[in-house]
């Protein structure tokens, strides 16, 4: 599965989002400008020693990549969405698209996409959720409903 973070603004969202590509074998897709240096120590700090684990690809703009996977699935996270994230039935080589974090997705990306726009529950008068926390949420629902390919699932027990 894919995460795609249109024109990401905060670093440590981004490099917790990283971390949890690592954790989670998901690739993680970066599209230009970014509002950051890929350099830059809040991203380096949030993603921890996990970087090596992250499949990482930046492109120059949405489109790119939407050619680019003209045959996968593109689920668009946003607060306008008319469907529930939970009704969905996600596959393997889905992308799940979130915007950044001061706008959103684009409307007229929405528009185009309007029945694969999903929304993340929350209380009325509350504006959005934290990006990292709202891909952390998508990201295992959707990985929930393929049964976690791939990963542990049973801990290493406690030590004695």
């Amino acid at each position: 599965m894919h995460i795609v973070l249109i024109e990401p603004e905060i670093p440590g969202n981004t490099g917790n989002i990283a971390r949890l590509c690592a954790a989670t074998g998901m690739c993680l897709h970066l599209i230009r400008p970014l509002g950051f240096s890929v350099d830059d120590k809040h991203l380096k700090r949030a993603g921890l020693d996990y970087w090596h684990l992250v499949q990482i690809c930046y492109h120059d703009s949405f489109d790119v990549l939407f050619r680019q996977y003209a045959d996968s699935t593109f689920y668009f996270f946003s607060t306008k969405a008319p469907r529930i994230y939970s009704e969905a039935r996600f596959t393997a080589g889905d992308f799940l698209v979130f915007g950044k974090e001061t706008a959103g997705i684009p409307e007229p990306l929405l528009k185009e996409n309007w029945d694969t726009c999903l929304r993340l529950p929350m209380m009325t008068g509350a504006r959005s959720l934290n990006l990292s926390n709202a891909v952390a949420v998508a990201s295992y629902e959707a990985l929930r409903q393929l049964d976690f390919p791939g990963m542990k699932s049973v801990g290493d027990g406690l030590r004695s």
